[in-house]
């Protein structure tokens, strides 16, 4: 079926919506693929892990991605992309596959293209494929390093020369559309695009179809590098693009907006395929087909868009809904063009037409036209230049001119350098560029770092036409607009009517010939010196206002352009006449049509407010009426000196109090002053005695606002990255007094070495090459005296672990970008607690969550494992979690606040998939009883009864704030401090009469026994020979659905099987603290005193725990003896920060209390204790604690949580209990009705 591919679509979509395909990592992920299925045969021997580079799979796995692109165009998918997101070298660097780009590319085509060939010739409705490019793993418009905001880890002309390549794949094989997609640096967009073109130049290549789709992060409506939707279309309109639109980060509902701003702003048709929602904690997605076909619909049924398509976490499914549920609706009108007036773009837009007015274009970054910019680039103060860059915008410039023109200079190198800089400031980044040079290889420099719309200063005919058609070409090419200056081959025009003849002539090249938008050609027609005491250059004004009604008139779209100051250069040093000269030239070129001009915005003057005889003397000169004009305009500038323009303006912020002007500086990224601010807070001793307090105070405090206002979309990534710097200026500058203040302390403690903040090991996971992020957290953390050791991307967890060891590192940080991450910052977690370390795990990136943190990685690690939202917060966490004083409250309450939310989201799962038995089974934990064998025996056989504080605060739901968590730090306070040390004095007193008065009295029993797992259950038997079983455990097993490889665990697992002929034993223990509790609870109760009653029963309960950690304490130091050299904090046990587990019937790991009559009867606890059980088997005394002692280094606390029938009804004929009764015991867990 052979089918104009534009003809067909542009003839379709004025009928009706078309449809792209969905995710294919979703489906990919489906397959649950293993390492071996991406390697196959072919690459069975690479020495890098290949699992999760998708793209390969269309080597290795073709049938599968070939069935994927089925699905969706059985779906109803018009198109279907490549499997070809990350098939440039660049991004296959990662994986050692660079050298294979191509051929990805090429066989991504071919497959897709036989899918829709095969599906056409089945419904005769052709079928489209977009090539898909995706944004690389690396970004041109932002540094990798805050502290070095030039530097760049890919060029432009990398990404050019990897996209070309990819693009050559494509249409090779066979690709009839080409999709930009995921655009969240417009900067490798346009090296994209510049490749394409490309492309089809070099190799005389018939064009194809172009989609662009950029990717707005979040509400705050902007790409990653910064640029709000506008700004992006501008940046990349003039590829032409079929359609232009968003994909990815968000789902239609938060997505919708930003679709309507670009819809309202582009003449191109509107591309949309959003995620499937939002990632939930998990980092999976929720919406289902009819959830985002209702959230997608009102797009169509607005006349919004005109192809629609769905992006992470749609599948065929979600696709087939959104047709359905679109295809009555009508696609959205193609407007009218739009190329009907400039619009130029820096992050924002700037548009350039009669209702703008004048546009400034701030002149003081020019070496040529500023002293100061000159000797700051020369000296390479970069920073004190980039401040005159923002001062300028500050002042009103809308665009900024840069210009390195300079004898000593690199000028290649200084704009590289200046332009890669200003990118990282959002307040001079925020206007468009003008790129400024003779030499056009310092112009091509410049572009090649502004992901903006720029102007380029400046192009003419001196060189001839050819080389002018080849500038224009390039320029074009890169999408900027061009000032075109009045010289040809002849020289510089100087009157009108030349300068009308060479703009003329120029404007029908470049329209005519390359094909330019007559809206992006600026003219300068030449603005000269006046007043410089030569009669011939006395009309200059004249016949450049002249030349302006001439372009004005005869050139439509054109604009015209000028560098003001050169019209005053004869009154250099004379501020006040240069002026007054300026407004008044401007005053009267505006309204002969000048659109904007190269002036210091904050070197002019109102024209009404110029004293009368300076305007009369200055009208004089510009319109050439006064012959004496010159002579006259010098007599006023000495007449007037005096008052010449002093730069003494202050900054009205100056005057706040010292920690307001810090916070100022760091949210708005000002350097100028952050020494002396932060100097002027070391000096206040009184708030700050030593020079780190500084740091936790004033600078801390402004750098979480900072991180706040990031948090809710009001600063955006540019700007944190500023604020880092100047963070990192202070912090510099306090490192000197820090060091005397250590050396002083080492002298008074006689310590040798100065210890830093502490070392931090950071690292992108294996399987992910994304590390924006985690470099921003890196230097935050540098900026605070942090030593950082980045490993970088890809890094597998045995090399983190060993970095980690031989840095003697204090925090380990994980970053990850995709979802595969989150799997494998949990085998992270799990490794590092097998290689016995525990200093805290830091974990960010966007799809990890503190609930996936909670309940997936910390249960794997007994150190802290801590989410961090997002760079800010590093370093307080990190601070906190490095001071002793401060470590193991904070560990508390993170614990404390995991528990909870773990608890909160087991409660949720009865919508989660569950296993059937034998699959759970099958995901059991393996343990190799060779190699980690049990404990040995026990020191006994058989029972015994032992010889006989935990705080009561929570008992009474007081719970102080950390810092102020746990004993004695709760009295502190400011809430619950006082009614804590009341009730901590008022259990003292209880507790001292209990125990002088003997008015309770503990009794407990431990028991070991021989013991083997069988199946799910652990039989007991009553020898050693183990032939005859005394009692059966009968256990639980997981069934809820896992996202990752952790087994199905049971508490048998835990003990080995009897076909293992390695011995094991099972410990069990009862006490109680409750026996006289009652006799004292009746008496208070009789005198009316609830307040003692309720002490008493608590102070018993928590006897009661504490005997029960007291004689696991004891099982494993000396009855069991496998832990004999345990030494272990209190908030070490209170972590579970040993060996081995003492779970009871009843709580999680084994919810069945019935498992208590076992033990009952098997220890003959009532008998020998007299804590017996009642019908409902509850514990009497209440006041008691029971449970098995697990010895083996594997064992660990976990949840059964929900469990299918098919358990229940096996569990049920095990323990030769009818199904209903067990289901009376086991409703909490049940996932069915019963």
């Amino acid at each position: 079926m052979v089918v104009d591919t534009l003809q067909y679509l542009e003839d379709t979509l004025k009928e009706r919506i078309m449809f792209l395909d969905g995710a294919m990592g979703t489906m990919v992920q489906r397959l649950k693929l293993e390492e071996a299925d991406f390697r196959g045969q072919e690459f069975l021997n690479s020495k890098k892990d290949l699992r999760g580079n998708n793209d390969l799979l269309t080597l290795t796995k073709p049938d599968a991605i070939y069935n994927i692109h089925r699905l969706y165009l059985e779906a109803g998918s018009d198109m279907v992309e490549t499997n070809t997101f990350s098939s440039t070298s660049i991004a296959q660097l990662d994986y050692s596959l660079e050298d294979y780009a191509y051929r990805l590319n090429k066989e991504g085509a071919a497959l897709a293209k036989k899918a829709c060939e095969d599906v056409a010739k089945e419904t005769g409705i052709p079928r489209f494929v977009c090539g898909a490019i995706g944004p690389t793993n690396r970004t041109a418009s932002i540094s990798p390093s805050v502290e070095n905001p030039a530097f760049r880890n890919v060029t432009f002309d990398e990404l050019v020369t990897a996209y070309a390549e990819q693009v050559r794949g494509l249409l090779d094989g066979g690709a009839d559309i080409l999709l930009v997609e995921t655009i969240f640096d417009t900067l490798n967009a346009k090296a994209a695009l510049y490749a394409i073109d490309l492309v089809y130049e070099e190799d005389s290549r018939p064009k194809v179809p172009l989609l662009i789709s950029g990717t707005i992060v979040d509400q705050s409506g902007r790409t990653l590098s910064g640029q709000t939707g506008e700004a992006f279309v501008t940046s990349l309109n003039h590829a032409k693009p079929l359609a232009f639109g968003l994909n990815c980060a968000l789902g239609a509902d938060q997505m919708k907006p930003f679709v309507q701003n670009i819809s309202r702003f582009t003449d191109a048709h509107i591309i949309c395929y959003p995620n499937a929602g939002l990632p939930n904690a998990m980092g999976e997605y929720d919406e289902t087909p009819e959830q985002m076909a209702k959230n997608v619909e009102p797009f169509a049924k607005e006349g919004l868009v005109t192809i629609v398509g769905g992006c992470c976490g749609t599948t065929p499914d979600h696709i087939k809904a959104v047709a359905d549920a679109c295809r009555k609706h009508k696609p959205r009108p193609k407007p009218e063009s739009k190329a009907n007036e400039m619009v130029l773009s820096g992050l924002e837009i700037l548009r350039v037409n009669n209702n703008t007015g004048f546009v400034n274009v701030g002149e003081r970054c020019n070496v040529a036209g500023s002293r100061k910019f000159c000797r700051h680039i020369l000296k390479g103060e970069y920073e004190e230049a980039l401040a005159i860059a923002r001062s300028q915008v500050e002042n009103g410039a809308q665009v900024v001119d840069v210009n390195f023109d300079e004898g000593l200079l690199d000028g290649k190198m200084a704009m590289t350098k200046f332009l890669n800089m200003l990118a990282s400031d959002p307040d001079c980044a925020r206007v468009p560029l003008m790129v400024d040079s003779s030499n056009f290889a310092v112009i091509e420099a410049g572009l090649r770092c502004a992901q903006g719309k720029c102007i380029v200063n400046s192009i003419s005919l001196k060189e001839g036409e050819e080389e002018f058609i080849k500038k224009a070409k390039i320029i074009k090419r890169f999408g900027a607009a061009v000032v075109v200056m009045a010289f040809d081959e002849v020289g510089q025009a100087a009157e009108a009517d030349r300068k009308i003849e060479i703009c003329t002539r120029s404007y029908n090249i470049l329209v005519d010939k390359v094909g330019f938008n007559p809206y992006d050609i600026i003219f300068d027609p030449n603005i000269l010196t006046i007043a410089t005491g030569m009669e011939e250059h006395n009309n200059y004004a004249v016949e450049f206002i002249n030349a302006c009604h001439g372009i004005k008139a005869n050139l439509p779209g054109a604009k015209i352009s000028g560098g003001v100051s050169n019209l005053s250069f004869a009154f250099r040093g004379m501020d006040k006449v240069r002026e007054a000269m300026h407004s008044v030239f401007l005053f009267h070129t505006v309204k002969a049509g000048m659109d904007m001009g190269i002036v210091n915005a904050g070197f002019l003057t109102v024209y009404d407010d110029i004293p009368k005889d300076l305007l009369q003397l200055c009208e004089d000169a510009v319109w050439n009426r006064d012959p004496e004009v010159t002579e006259k305009l010098l007599d006023y500038a000495k007449a007037h000196s005096k008052d010449a323009k002093k730069d003494e303006d202050l900054e009205e912020w100056r005057a706040w109090p010292v920690t307001e002007r810090i916070t100022h500086a760091l949210v708005k990224g000002i350097m100028k002053y952050i020494v002396e601010d932060t100097e002027e807070a070391r000096l206040d001793k009184a708030k700050y005695p030593r020079s780190l307090n500084v740091i936790e105070g004033p600078l801390m405090a402004g750098m979480n606002v900072v991180g706040d206002l990031f948090g809710k979309g009001k600063m955006f990534l540019p700007q944190v990255i500023r604020s880092a710097r100047v963070m990192k200026k202070a912090v510099a500058h306090l490192v000197d007094f820090i060091l005397i203040e250590k050396e002083a302390d080492m002298a008074e403690s006689g310590e040798t070495e100065i210890k830093g903040n502490g070392t931090i090991v950071m690292a992108t996971v294996k399987g992910d090459v994304h590390d924006i992020g985690k470099n921003i957290c890196g230097v935050v953390l540098g900026c605070n005296n942090y030593r950082v050791i980045d490993m970088g991307v890809m890094v597998p967890c045995d090399q983190i672990i060993k970095k980690a060891i031989e840095e003697k590192a204090d925090v380990i940080g994980l970053s990850g970008l995709i979802t595969p991450s989150l799997e494998e910052m949990v085998i992270v977690a799990k490794e590092c607690q097998k290689a016995g370390l525990k200093i805290p795990i830091l974990i960010g990136g966007a799809t990890t969550s503190k609930m996936h943190t909670a309940v997936k990685i910390a249960p794997q690690y007994s150190g802290p494992a801590i989410y961090v939202l997002d760079a800010s917060r590093s370093v307080p966490v990190v601070a906190s979690l490095l001071d002793e004083n401060a470590r193991e409250d904070f560990a508390e309450d993170i614990r404390d606040e995991y528990d909870e939310m773990r608890e909160e989201y087991y409660e949720g799962l009865e919508e989660r998939t569950l296993l059937t038995l034998d699959a759970a089974r099958e995901k059991k934990l393996s343990i190799d009883w060779i190699k980690n064998p049990p404990p040995h025996k026990p020191t006994f056989l058989g029972t015994k009864n032992p010889p006989p504080h935990k705080p009561t605060f929570l008992v009474f739901q007081l719970r102080g704030r950390y810092p102020n968590r746990g004993f004695p730090k709760i009295f502190d306070d400011e809430h619950v401090g006082p009614e804590a040390k009341r009730l901590y004095d008022d259990a003292q007193t209880m507790l001292k009469e209990m125990v002088s008065k003997k008015l309770i009295t503990a009794r407990g029993i431990i028991g070991f026994y021989p013991a083997h797992g069988n199946g799910d259950d652990i039989e007991i038997y009553t020898d050693e020979s183990r032939e005859e079983v005394a009692a059966v455990f009968y256990g639980l097993r997981q069934q809820v659905e896992k996202d990752t490889d952790e087994p199905y665990y049971c508490l048998s697992d835990f003990v080995s099987p009897k076909e293992s002929n390695v011995p094991d034993y099972l410990g069990m223990f009862a006490v109680s603290t409750g026996f006289g509790c009652d006799e004292m609870v009746v008496q208070y109760e009789k005198d009316g005193d609830d307040y003692s009653s309720i002490m008493a029963k608590a102070l018993a309960d928590r006897f009661a725990e504490a005997f029960a950690e007291y004689l696991h304490e004891e099982v494993r130091k000396v009855e069991w003896g496998y832990a004999s050299d345990e030494t272990l904090s209190a908030a070490d046990l209170f972590a579970i920060r040993y060996q081995g587990i003492r779970p009871a019937p009843g709580y999680p790991s084994q919810p069945d209390h019935t498992e208590k009559k076992t033990m009952w009867d098997l220890g003959k606890i009532a008998e020998q204790t007299g804590i017996t059980l009642t019908e409902s088997l509850a514990m009497d005394p209440p006041a008691s604690v029971s449970g098995l002692f697990f010895g083996h280094e594997q064992s660990k606390y976990f949840a059964v949580g929900k469990v299918e029938k098919d358990q229940i009804e096996e569990y049920s004929a095990r323990k030769n209990m009818d199904v209903p009764t067990v289901e009376k015991w086991l409703g909490t867990i049940l996932a069915y009705d019963n």
